[in-house]
C-alpha cells in the first residue's frame, strides 16, 4: 500500500471511530493531513465522518490546487492557517463540534487567552494554552486571519459558539489532542462551581520544562 492510500485509509478510520463515539455528529466536522511534499488531504464538504470514502478525499499540490476528488470543506482557511504559520510542527489539523467543547466556549467567565485551567497533566501536554476566538460565520475566511494572528504560537484554539480546532505533528497526534481536548471541557463542566484543584504552577512549569511544551507566550 501507498503513502497516500494508507494516509487516505488512517484519516477515515480515525473519523469514523469519532463519529462512532460521538465526537461529532451530522456532516460536521473536518480533517485534513499533509505530505512531506505539501501535497494535503482534506475532507469533503458536507461528509458524515461516520460515511468517509477514502477515494473521495480531496486531494490539493503543493500550490493549494485541487486535483482530485470531491470538493473540500469550507473550513479551508481556518486549516490552511495552521500549515502556515505552524511550519513543520504541523502535519494535520482536526476541527470538531463536540458538545463539550462547544458548551465551554459559551460560558461567560472563561479566559479567552487560556481557556482550559489546568485540571490535568495530559491536558497541559497535549494542549499547551487553548486560545479562545470569537464567533465568525462557518466558512468566513477571516477564522484564518484570526489564526494567522497568533503567530503559530498555539496549537490549538476554541471557535466560540463554534468548536474547537487541534494542530499536531501528524494525524495520529492531532487525534489524540483534540481527544484530550474534548475530555477537558467535559471535566470543565463537571467541575463548574465546585472550586476543583488545579495542577500548582510548579506543576504546570516542571511538565512544560520536561516535555518542551508550548505554554509562554
Amino acid at each position: 500500500m501507498s503513502a497516500e492510500a494508507r494516509l487516505r485509509e488512517q484519516i477515515c478510520t480515525i473519523a469514523a471511530s469519532m463519529f462512532a463515539r460521538g465526537l461529532t455528529a451530522g456532516s460536521s466536522g473536518n480533517i485534513s493531513a499533509r505530505f512531506d511534499d505539501g501535497r494535503l488531504l482534506v475532507t469533503p464538504t458536507g461528509s458524515s465522518f461516520g460515511a468517509l470514502d477514502p477515494g473521495r478525499l480531496s486531494l490539493f499540490d503543493g500550490e493549494g490546487r485541487l486535483v482530485s476528488g470531491d470538493m473540500p470543506t469550507k473550513e479551508m482557511p481556518l486549516h490552511a492557517a495552521f500549515y502556515e504559520t505552524r511550519g513543520a510542527r504541523t502535519g494535520a489539523v482536526v476541527h470538531l463540534h463536540s458538545s463539550h467543547s462547544v458548551a465551554v466556549s459559551l460560558l461567560p467567565d472563561i479566559d479567552p487567552d487560556s481557556v482550559f485551567r489546568p485540571l490535568t497533566a495530559y491536558s497541559v501536554m497535549r494542549l499547551g494554552k487553548v486560545k479562545l476566538l470569537p464567533y465568525f460565520r462557518p466558512g468566513d475566511p477571516a477564522m484564518g486571519d484570526a489564526v494567522r494572528g497568533l503567530a503559530g504560537k498555539r496549537s490549538a484554539v476554541l471557535l466560540a459558539h463554534h468548536g474547537p480546532v487541534v494542530a499536531g505533528k501528524d494525524l495520529e497526534a492531532a487525534a489524540y489532542a483534540m481527544e484530550e481536548l474534548e475530555e477537558t471541557a467535559k471535566l470543565t463542566l463537571l467541575t463548574q462551581g465546585l472550586r476543583p484543584k488545579l495542577l500548582s504552577e510548579t506543576e504546570v512549569r516542571g511538565l512544560v520544562e520536561h516535555f518542551d511544551i508550548e505554554w509562554d507566550d
